[in-house]
């Protein structure tokens, strides 16, 4: 790479889906995307509000440490606490946030030059040893973090003056600047989080972050209160809200009433039952929103037939996909052809070039229960039924699965579903213990940055994090390495072209669907983005009163 390239005046211009949002296209086959209907925020609330309450659907988080949170309630609570080096904005731009500017000075020297004047809630300023910190202890196995891999092209981070830090790489990683705008690239004090040790993120550990809201009360089982920063140090995204408190309502009666009613004021992930609801609602309105959602049905180890290549494409040939999406996801959701939608990379600047690969695609298979029974008969032997998990209370899960499993009735596959504890459903995804005796889960994934080649990476090469089987196919790896370590946005996408070709009919998982956000926001207040980038962005801070 022969010029010195600012990585975040390019990124700035990636209006990731705001495209999209207004373009009516299909995604996948069958079942076309209500693209008129999509938006990515609301409008500006005007006003300060004492208090906004907000819903966690998917229950208490198990930790708020940004190394360690893998999950949609941590997230939507962590994402307002600590902010992160680039920052995501609704339509999944990236723009400046605690590093001001992000530079390749060369293919192995990525430079942060950070912002002046931040300080931390207990008023000390954010330094360079902070961000070093920061980012070294997800080396740390001690640290157990789910995000060090970014790490492996890193050989040293080091202080290169008052207010920068210098990433030395082996090679240039195009993947570093976006991955620092996820929870990844969160700054956390460095003596504090050192004092605090295992128990940093805790309930009884607490943080030390930057963000426009500070950690107020956790009280377990009950909920957990946010206070705002008065010492925010983005003066244009100071929050208007004076306390967000977060309930954790798991069951969607619960959470439907509590809506209606007022008690509560909004959640993301509204489950399509409570839609229904409060489509009508006369105190707040659903909002639909673009996301990089899939909705994935995975095999849980290795060992279990329900790895078989042959049965995996046996369910996948006899689930009739518009049919799920109407019935289930209330036809908010569309078909998916492969591991990663096609929002992921909307506004690329080979964005064309990852479209034309997408649509190359074989089209999502119409429902074949012929098909399917022969290859069940040529799979390997499915002498009992294959136990499925699913979080505990999570209706949209359980009707899904109910679905998939009258499906693979109709093929002889008797299908167990299993309801784990929300602590248990989320230790599986990166504990194979936990795994042990689970033929399949249900998994309602997403992509945390504009960047699908990291995201493959980490289900289908030998270190992801997410690979459950073992699948090793080395030239996949070879190109989605090529994707990640070329500096031409064509060639990236053209490496990650041929990977999706290769990997997409050898992945070991059923391409169920991917879903809309859907968000619900009472009229009192307004200015929350509707889109799936509220998972990395301080959402609540853009909340304010509307005097209705």
């Amino acid at each position: 790479m022969a010029a010195k390239k600012t990585m975040l005046t390019a990124l700035t211009s990636v209006g990731l889906l705001a495209v999209t949002a207004c373009s009516g296209s299909a995604v996948g086959n069958g079942t076309a995307s209500p693209a008129g209907r999509l938006t990515t925020t609301t409008e500006p609330g005007g006003s300060e509000v004492d208090r906004v309450t907000w819903a966690l659907p998917y229950g208490e988080p198990t930790t708020l440490d940004p190394a360690r949170i893998g999950d949609y309630s941590p997230q939507t609570v962590e994402a307002n606490l600590c902010d992160t080096l680039t920052r995501m904005n609704p339509d999944f731009s990236l723009s400046p946030g605690l590093a001001r500017k992000v530079t390749w000075t060369d293919d192995h020297a990525l430079v942060l030059d950070l912002r002046p004047g931040v300080k931390f809630w207990d008023g000390s300023p954010m330094t360079p040893e902070d961000v070093i910190h920061s980012l070294e202890r997800q080396r740390d196995p001690r640290t157990q973090a789910l995000y060090g891999n970014y790490l492996t092209a890193v050989t040293s981070i080091e202080a290169t003056g008052p207010h920068q830090v210098t990433l030395r790489t082996k090679e240039y990683d195009q993947t570093l600047p976006k991955a620092l705008s996820t929870s990844f690239g969160a700054v956390n004090q460095k003596a504090y989080t050192e004092k605090a040790g295992p128990a940093y993120g805790t309930a009884k550990g607490g943080l030390m972050c930057t963000g426009p809201f500070k950690l107020g009360s956790w009280k377990s089982g009950n909920g957990i209160t946010l206070e705002r920063n008065d010492a925010y140090w983005d003066t244009e995204l100071k929050p208007k809200a004076k306390q967000v408190g977060f309930r954790f309502i798991t069951d969607n009666n619960t959470l439907t009433s509590a809506l209606l009613s007022g008690e509560v004021d909004g959640t993301y992930e509204l489950p399509p039952s409570s839609a229904i609801a409060l489509g009508k609602a006369d105190n707040g309105t659903v909002h639909l929103g673009p996301s990089t959602q899939n909705v994935l049905l995975v095999p849980g180890n290795p060992e279990s037939p329900a790895a078989d290549r042959k049965l995996l494409d046996a369910l996948s040939l006899v689930i009739d996909r518009n049919a799920l999406i109407k019935n289930v996801f209330g036809g908010d959701a569309a078909t998916l052809k492969s591991l990663v939608p096609p929002p992921t990379w909307r506004g690329d600047k080979a964005a064309t070039r990852f479209d034309a690969a997408y649509t190359a695609l074989p089209d999502v298979p119409e429902p074949d229960a012929e098909k399917a029974g022969k290859l069940v008969a040529q799979a390997r032997p499915v002498s009992r039924p294959l136990v499925a998990a699913i979080p505990a209370g999570d209706q949209r899960g359980l009707q899904t699965l109910t679905f998939v499993q009258a499906a693979a009735k109709e093929i002889g596959v008797d299908i167990e579903i299993k309801q784990l504890q929300p602590t248990e459903m989320s230790s599986l995804f990166y504990d194979p213990s936990v795994r042990k005796g689970l033929d399949l889960v249900l998994t309602f994934g997403y992509v945390t940055m504009p960047d699908p080649a990291s995201y493959v990476a980490e289900s289908l090469t030998p270190r992801g994090t997410f690979n459950w089987t073992g699948y090793d196919d080395p030239e996949v790896t070879r190109l989605l390495d090529r994707a990640r370590t070329s500096s031409d946005p064509e060639a990236s996408a053209s490496a990650y072209a041929e990977a999706q070709e290769l990997f997409t009919p050898t992945t070991p998982a059923v391409f169920l669907a991917t879903t809309h956000e859907r968000m619900f926001m009472n009229k009192r207040i307004s200015g929350a983005p509707t889109s799936f980038a509220y998972m990395s962005m301080p959402w609540a801070a853009h909340l304010g009163g509307t005097g209705k």
